[in-house]
């Protein structure tokens, strides 16, 4: 890995902290206020937006975590999105917002102004209250005589409402290097409630001047691009080049989005405040803090989730009326550090240490309480990594993922512990991370086949890391054998829809041919459904 061009006082503050930070966390983040860099009194001065002269749309529009009544609207002013200070000066920006009942914007619902400030790299977040519970709007923003694109949104209903059905996408894993997003093409045009992002939104892997896979012929990506990502403006790049794809912004428009981060947002495998590679602990602080500062700028997420310095609770629940809630956990930022090295491993005691955590510690306790308290017919786990157990071959020697729940099973237990107790009958888990679309039954106890199911897990393959992929991977006897429990195995490109009902829940693994050449069409790999009360994946 390069050497980190970070501010020499940044760094200074940092080498003050080292691995104390997570014992000190009031201290660390003030260390670190570079991080939050809030405007104040002393702010740059106010640009007249009617000086703009190029779009600075560029980025499109984007909605997300839709509440009753509410919803968060987001853009980020960039006329030239692969230049560092995106072609705008380092000035505060007056913007315009309104959101209407109607595509023509005929009927507004609501309006307002908003300021692009440069400290947050000209990103808004505007939490929009007051409007109808469980209602389709229009939104858009205005900065001088430019018109952003239109963006369409939902609220939720209310939380006691009874509704019948809810229609959700699963996606992860967006590796540009290795390929289109032709599957967020698709998902543009798909009727659904919400779009669960479950991680690897971004990669830190660089990126050459033909865009890896993509092999562009019609232009060549800057220089800065091809190398891995460390310091803010290396990942403020990155994003600009990421949200520049147009059927990533259409998917964006289309839809409200609800976001959970995974490592590549950071760096690969990266456990709490241990970072992959042997690097001095102030070192990855400050790179940590960078990324998720750079995150927040770039999504559609509210208040509560801005940065802290190295910190950020993206942890949080939503409830849509009285069908469904979701708990979205982030595991990546507290969890103990992978056993036996990472990596497939033979399970032991290392791995089996009752102490380990994937959550920590307050996340964990925040997820049962809140089980205690819900009276959702589902209650559905957006996170990361695979939940359900998953031996590599059919034999009595068998090795397990150690960056998955495998290597933490007493954290699995402690989880599925609390939803028994908490009397959660239509649990399901929702998961990114491996680049393959799974369907598991989950087990009370994964070593018996014939112990009871108690839940479901429904994992999204990537929208395009891992290249073409096939739909019968290397391994895939091995995993299908070695795991009764494993339902459905496809290791295509693509996505999954989650369709929720009263009766029962629906899942159709949607798959795209290939990635690395545009345009290729859509087809649904396969469907299963699980009744309400009587867990279990059943083909349709």
């Amino acid at each position: 890995m390069r050497t980190a061009s970070h501010a020499p006082e940044l760094r200074a503050a940092a080498q003050h902290i080292g691995r104390r930070r997570f014992l000190t966390v009031t201290g660390a983040a003030a260390a670190l206020a570079f991080a939050v860099n809030l405007p104040g009194t002393a702010h740059a001065a106010e640009l007249d937006p009617r000086k703009i002269t190029e779009d600075p749309f560029t980025l499109g529009v984007a909605s997300g975590d839709p509440q009753p009544g509410s919803i968060l609207l987001w853009t980020r002013l960039a006329t030239r999105p692969y230049e560092p200070d995106s072609g705008l000066p380092r000035a505060r920006i007056p913007l315009r917002w309104e959101i209407a009942h109607d595509s023509g914007f005929s009927r507004i619902a609501r309006r307002g102004s908003v300021t692009a400030y440069p400290e947050f790299h000209h990103s808004v977040h505007v939490t929009v209250t007051g409007l109808d519970n469980d209602r389709p709007y229009y939104y858009r923003f205005r900065a001088g005589t430019w018109i952003s694109p239109t963006g369409r949104t939902r609220t939720a209903p209310a939380r006691s409402a009874r509704i019948s059905e809810l229609k959700l996408a699963a996606v992860s894993c967006q590796a540009y290097h290795d390929g289109y997003f032709t599957a967020y093409k698709h998902l543009a045009e798909e009727e659904l409630d919400a779009v669960f992002h479950l991680g690897d939104y971004l990669y830190e892997y660089a990126v050459n001047a033909v865009g890896g896979a993509r092999a562009y012929t019609d232009r060549r990506l800057p220089a800065h691009f091809n190398h891995e990502t460390v310091t803010l403006e290396d990942y403020r790049l990155r994003y600009g080049l990421y949200k520049s794809d147009p059927d990533l912004k259409d998917a964006h428009a289309a839809h409200p989005f609800v976001l959970t981060w995974d490592d590549h947002e950071t760096e690969n495998n990266y456990a709490g405040d241990i970072p992959e590679n042997d690097v001095p602990p102030e070192e990855f602080l400050l790179r940590r803090a960078a990324a998720y500062r750079a995150y927040w700028e770039n999504q559609p997420l509210r208040r509560p989730q801005r940065p802290d310095g190295p910190d950020m609770q993206l942890y949080r629940r939503l409830h849509f009326g009285r069908l469904a809630q979701f708990d979205i956990l982030d595991t990546r930022q507290y969890r103990s550090d992978q056993a036996y090295g990472d990596g497939w491993q033979v399970p032991g005691p290392e791995s089996e240490d009752p102490a380990r955590t994937l959550t920590g510690a307050g996340q964990e306790r925040w997820l049962l309480d809140g089980w205690k308290s819900s009276r959702a017919r589902w209650n559905v786990v957006p996170q990361q990594v695979t939940f359900a157990q998953r031996r590599d071959v059919p034999t009595g020697t068998f090795k397990l993922s150690m960056d998955a729940w495998d290597g933490y099973a007493a954290s699995r237990e402690r989880v599925l512990a609390g939803a028994a107790a908490a009397g959660i009958e239509n649990l399901m888990v929702l998961t990114g991370d491996v680049h393959v679309g799974y369907g598991f039954d989950l087990k009370k106890d994964f070593n018996d086949p014939a112990s009871r199911t108690i839940g479901t897990e429904i994992v999204a393959t990537s929208i395009s890391s891992g290249k073409d992929g096939s739909d019968k991977p290397a391994n895939w006897d091995n995993l299908t054998k070695a795991n009764p429990h494993l339902k459905f195995y496809n290791g295509r490109r693509g996505y999954v829809t989650v369709t929720l009902g009263e009766q029962q829940a629906r899942a159709d693994f949607k798959t795209v041919g290939a990635v690395t050449k545009p345009g290729a069409p859509i087809t649904t790999a396969a469907s299963f459904v699980t009744e309400a009360g009587n867990p279990g994946l059943e083909p349709v």
